[in-house]
């Protein structure tokens, strides 16, 4: 497959999309009012209106408060919409990307060109004492020209709630298996997150970004799968709660070369709601970070104070920091512990058709797959515009700096640096009531301390650009009795 083959298809695929705009517009023009068109659709017999593609997503259903704990597993969010119906939604994704060479593929050619299948699927269901989210994306994929080379992804994300009157018992669930670093993946396009799109997708699981294994460098090599499970009780009194939660992740790569780990997380929290918006809290939280294959090993204690602040579909804003120890298994720099801080916010911000995340974590990692352990900063910025009824835009920045933690030996690199940038976005074009066309463009940027060799090149930065067009397709929602 050549990258001129890979541009036909994406002619292709805009031509089929254009069919399907003409179609819909030829049925619009045959469709008829009806008298029963104002009369209420019964629930049980009907798809309701919170499951119905005809209506403006813009106005999807009734948001419900964000029960999330302040000090919990996962971020807050501005609440979940009120469906009120089991149902399962299976949808088909194409993608075609062209993208330039990058400093860990073989030279010889300027560009490269993918070809993505992906088959996926929502699911939904509550009763009255659990609630239950799935989301998954899984396909393969062609590739010529680069060092992607041919094979399979899949992305999975699953929320299990139970709740009683004070108790509340969350099982969540994040995996993925990527020809690449997730830091980036799929940007500006709906191959970034498992599942469907749109008002009929479950809310996604959304841990907090430390619970998940570092991959913000991107000289980590070839395909790489990783998986973040965590369990999290929560028990309300009148005016605060105790949350207590394990998590266990993962990171390991196909290809030799890169630093596979494990990270174990216990947490304990205590929140105080200050009034009906505003809320205090502090966390203690015991990581234990494993590497495999080495002798080096990371204990780390973080005590965090935090503030939170939630309206409900217009803003929910978390802050925390304090005092991170970071105990060394091996002497680095002949000191067995160091004193860092522990740092970060999340703002989740909703504007007339524009909705703002904005979020930064600074403490200790994994090391994303090349250092044994670092001090990371990442910052993530993204922007969605509802430009009209049938039109949405999207603006993402990624930024992460990955510091090593010393030099305990010497072939480990751990003095090297690395700071990674992704910067991208796509418009979104809803062709009719079950299918969406992306165009999309992204920057994967790196710069680094030390040279960086890969595939009989070495450099200390590179530059990758990506250009991807996306056509998705999902049935209506099937109704789960």
């Amino acid at each position: 497959m050549t990258v001129w083959t890979s541009v036909r298809h994406i002619i292709a695929l805009a031509t089929i999309a254009l069919s399907l705009l003409g179609s819909r517009s030829a049925c619009a023009q045959d469709q008829q009012p009806s008298d029963d068109s104002a009369k209420p659709k019964s629930a049980a017999r009907s798809i309701p209106a919170s499951l119905d593609s005809d209506q403006d997503d813009s106005d999807p259903g009734t948001l419900q408060p964000d029960t999330r704990p302040l000090t919990g597993v996962q971020t807050p969010s501005l609440g979940s919409f009120e469906i009120g119906h089991n149902y399962f939604v299976p949808g088909v994704q194409l993608m075609e990307t062209v993208r330039s060479i990058s400093l860990n593929e073989p030279t010889g050619a300027d560009w490269s060109s993918s070809s993505f299948l992906a088959g996926s699927m929502s699911l939904y269901k509550v009763s009255a004492r659990s609630e239950l989210s799935a989301n998954y994306t899984g396909g393969g994929y062609l590739s010529s020209g680069g060092a992607q080379g041919n094979g399979m992804f899949h992305q999975l994300g699953i929320t299990q709630a139970f709740k009683w009157k004070r108790w509340q018992l969350s099982l969540i669930d994040e995996f993925s298996y990527l020809p690449e670093s997730a830091f980036g993946f799929g940007i500006g396009t709906g191959f970034s997150v498992p599942g469907i799109s749109g008002v009929l997708a479950p809310t996604l699981p959304d841990l907090q970004s430390d619970l998940h294994p570092n991959q913000s460098i991107l000289t980590s090599a070839g395909s790489r799968y990783s998986n973040s499970a965590a369990a999290e009780l929560l028990y309300k009194l009148r005016r605060s709660s105790i949350n207590l939660s394990g998590t266990y992740a993962i990171l390991r790569f196909v290809e030799p070369g890169n630093v596979n780990s494990d990270m174990d997380v216990l947490s304990a929290g205590y929140d105080y709601q200050l009034t009906g918006k505003s809320s205090v809290g502090v966390l203690y939280r015991l990581t234990e970070y494993h590497f495999l294959d080495t002798p080096q090993g990371l204990t780390d204690h973080s005590v965090r104070l935090a503030y939170g602040r939630k309206i409900t579909g217009r803003i929910a804003l978390q802050l925390f920091g304090g005092p991170e120890l970071a105990m060394f298994r091996q002497p680095v720099e002949n000191q067995s512990q160091r004193l860092t801080p522990s740092l970060g916010a999340t703002l989740n911000y909703a504007m007339p058709n524009t909705n703002l995340l904005l979020s930064y974590n600074h403490g200790v990692s994994n090391g994303g797959g090349v250092l044994i352990g670092a001090n990371t900063d990442q910052i993530r910025l993204e922007v969605d515009r509802h430009i009209n009824r049938g039109w949405q835009g999207t603006v993402s920045f990624g930024f992460a700096r990955n510091n090593g933690l010393g030099d305990f030996l010497d072939v480990l690199n751990q003095n090297q640096n690395y700071d990674s940038y992704v910067i991208g976005g796509g418009l979104n074009h809803m062709l009719n009531r079950t299918a969406n066309l992306t165009f999309a463009y992204s920057a994967r940027i790196q710069i680094s301390t030390q040279n960086v060799c890969a595939a009989g090149s070495c450099g200390t930065s590179f530059t990758q650009h990506q250009f991807s067009v996306a056509l998705s397709w999902h049935a209506l929602p099937f109704i789960l009795r």
